[in-house]
């Protein structure tokens, strides 16, 4: 199971998005959802720097942080609405997934982390064992 480390604060997340600092950094949009035996978060990240991604695993927690620095030497900007400074976000990995399987791919301003189904947690069939009744029993009425 795939859960957000704070689901009921929504209006804290978009005050992030937008006002994100290295303090408090900004978030990052996501998709999640299950394809078999992994589950797969896609992260928005247009226009960062491969550079600047860091992904780490400690416990059950997953953290994504990147950075899009402020643009320095411009002497009159017209337009800022894309959010600048440190992005990140936290997921926490239930105990169904295997957190030493992450791995991760970024391409097209698309972060892509898959996480495999733990073995434990995969669905798998019991042998149902078949007794015959022993004939030579009496049977009483």
């Amino acid at each position: 199971m795939l859960m957000r480390t704070d689901p009921f604060r929504e209006l804290d997340r978009l005050t992030q998005q937008v006002f994100g600092t290295a303090a408090r950094p900004a978030g990052m949009p996501m998709d999640a959802w299950r394809e078999g035996e992994t589950f797969v978060v896609e992260f928005d990240l247009p226009g960062i720097e491969p550079g600047s991604i860091d992904i780490d695993v400690e416990r059950n927690v997953l953290t994504v942080r990147a950075d899009r620095p402020a643009r320095e030497g411009i002497e009159e900007l017209i337009a800022a609405e894309r959010p600048r400074g440190v992005f990140s976000r936290q997921l926490i990995l239930g105990d169904t997934l295997d957190a030493e399987g992450v791995q991760a791919r970024y391409a097209d301003g698309v972060l892509r982390v898959t996480i495999p189904v733990a073995e434990k947690a995969r669905p798998r069939k019991v042998e149902i064992i078949h007794e015959h009744a022993d004939k030579n029993r009496a049977i009483s009425a």
